[in-house]
């Protein structure tokens, strides 16, 4: 089963995500989970949001193992630590699409046009995997239309993206102040 778990910030779609993890460890002894990180220290808070993000997941789901990807790693990692006894959390997709528009050390944005590759690669690896994942996202198109082109145009590649990878998934939830909506497949 594959499931793309849509929000605001703060809407409550990575507890929602752990809270399938923690389900899925307690179901059998021999099940393992991991969570794919996407987010990149960047600046102090950012740091501090990631240590903090790593000890809250921590108390919540303790089985629960933290691998930190980057930029195209993201495809690979999901198909590495694919199997039926794995349950891959990816964690988030929003982030890892940030990363590839704006890699580090770069004062623009990439040509949007780049994020082609690595979103087909996205695609064919949540194709190929064997076993459960569980995809978190921003759902950011609700809100008013940025002024800057180039937010309009990373607003559009999201958009994309997650049309994509819900297109792979049989469920899709969206997350409203904590409140699951299933958009689509069952509950």
């Amino acid at each position: 089963m594959r499931e793309l778990v849509l929000g605001g910030q703060k809407s409550g779609k990575s507890r929602w995500a752990e809270g399938r993890a923690a389900q899925w460890l307690a179901a059998d002894a021999r099940h393992r989970a991991v969570l794919l990180a996407t987010a990149q220290p960047r600046d102090a808070e950012m740091r501090a949001r990631i240590e903090r993000h790593r000890r809250e997941r921590a108390a919540r789901v303790p089985g629960l193992e933290t691998l930190e990807v980057t930029g195209a790693e993201l495809p690979q990692a999901l198909e590495r630590q694919s199997s039926p006894q794995a349950l891959v959390v990816v964690d988030c997709l929003t982030l890892w699409l940030t990363q590839l528009a704006w890699p580090p050390g770069r004062a623009a944005a990439v040509e949007l046009e780049t994020l082609e590759p690595p979103m087909q690669a996205l695609e064919q690896a949540l194709q190929a995997v064997s076993g459960p994942v569980v995809l978190v996202g921003n759902e950011i198109g609700l809100g008013v239309i940025p002024l800057a082109a180039e937010v309009r145009a990373f607003v559009d590649a999201l958009g994309r993206l997650n049309q994509r990878v819900a297109a792979c998934c049989e469920r899709v939830t969206l997350m409203v102040a904590g409140c699951p909506l299933t958009v689509k497949g069952s509950g």
